[in-house]
């Protein structure tokens, strides 16, 4: 069954993080996320535990961090403290590292090298021993009470991916393009199964920006700069694979048209590097419409295995769009979850859960 999470950008002031992520709680988002990208915003791991403390159910993380801008044992120790003091509410995105990096003179972590900080930062963080440069480390003050923090691994390209197949508990997917998503999450669980894990386990997690409207051509001026966005990674598989390779042309034929790229536009409404994106694009890439195409097009995702659809709130209308899917999208997909949860708390069971109290059809 579908969820919900929602990415608000660490741009000062850091209150609106803070009341944003509020709001997405109020409206039933399961997810908060922000970005990780200390010079072109603010230093998110200062603000998230502000929003922590000031929320109560939403899960929290990064979309994404990278091992590579901090010591991973640090990254490992923050997460592992914020699951603490967040009551077990943390989940943890992380990739190769892009913004974060090359604002700052460096290459993305190379694939290797971001597969064993990944999986040192996996145990460390949940309280098991690792051995790392040469030290038995472990962090013996992690709470065995609460569950595990989940590490979903971003990326495009099938070393990326099978990074993701062997490590990771999921996938993230930085488009909305359900052909594109396929071949990914296939991609990865192949990799997955060939490490003996259950490939079915992987879960899949789309990050894009969506908007509520009649006004399609406003909403796709507004998310320009998401393909555009998307297109650095491709960028890097192009000059590592080709044009003829594996990775589809769905993903890889877009940036043809592609001029420049400029860091300080980064997710960025307006941002000039968009102006190649076509309508087209826009409207796969992202999940645009009024209620009833945005539903359409989220349904489809679900048919084809996303677990979490995550709202890129970098658009206008913000508080607008929380409220409209709280009010009209959420409920479509949440009628099951909000029984089940609903019971729990008045004594019954997920099996034999009471009627639910303004419970709405899913159909």
């Amino acid at each position: 069954m579908l969820t919900f999470g929602v990415t608000v950008l660490p741009d000062p002031p850091y209150t609106r993080l803070i009341e944003l992520t509020q709001l997405a709680e109020q409206h039933g988002f399961e997810y908060g996320w922000t970005y990780d990208s200390h010079i072109l915003w603010q230093e998110s791991y200062a603000t998230l535990p502000l929003v922590a403390d000031r929320t109560e159910r939403i899960k929290l993380g990064h979309f994404v961090t990278n091992p590579g801008i901090r010591d991973p044992t640090i990254t490992a120790s923050w997460y592992a403290t914020m699951h603490d003091l967040s009551n077990g509410r943390m989940v943890m995105g992380i990739g190769r590292g892009d913004s974060s990096r090359r604002v700052v003179g460096l290459k993305p972590v190379k694939v290797a090298e971001f597969e064993a900080r990944c999986a040192m930062i996996k145990d460390l963080m949940n309280g098991r021993a690792v051995e790392w440069n040469g030290k038995e480390l472990k962090l013996e003050w992690v709470r065995d009470d609460l569950p595990d923090i989940e590490l979903w691994v971003a990326g495009y390209g099938p070393k990326a991916l099978a990074v993701a197949g062997r490590v990771g508990d999921g996938v993230i997917i930085q488009l909305a393009d359900p052909q594109i998503i396929q071949w990914i999450m296939d991609t990865a669980r192949k990799s997955a199964e060939e490490a003996g894990r259950d490939p079915a386990a992987l879960k899949c997690i789309v990050g894009a920006p969506s908007m509520i409207s009649d006004d399609i051509a406003d909403q796709r001026e507004q998310v320009r700069w998401f393909p555009a966005m998307v297109s650095n990674h491709v960028m890097d598989l192009i000059e590592r694979y080709g044009f003829d390779s594996e990775i589809p042309d769905a993903l890889t034929e877009f940036v043809k048209a592609r001029k420049f790229y400029d860091y300080k536009d980064h997710s960025r409404v307006g941002a000039a590097h968009g102006e190649f994106v076509t309508d087209d694009i826009c409207d796969r890439f992202c999940v645009l419409g009024n209620t009833e195409q945005v539903i359409e097009k989220l349904r489809e995702l679900e048919s084809v295995g996303v677990d979490q659809f995550n709202i890129y709130l970098m658009t206008g209308q913000q508080e607008a769009t929380l409220e409209a899917y709280g009010a009209e999208v959420i409920p479509k997909f949440a009628g099951v979850a909000a029984c089940v949860a609903e019971a729990r708390g008045r004594g019954g069971s997920p099996q034999h859960p009471p009627r639910c109290r303004g419970a709405r059809a899913t159909s």
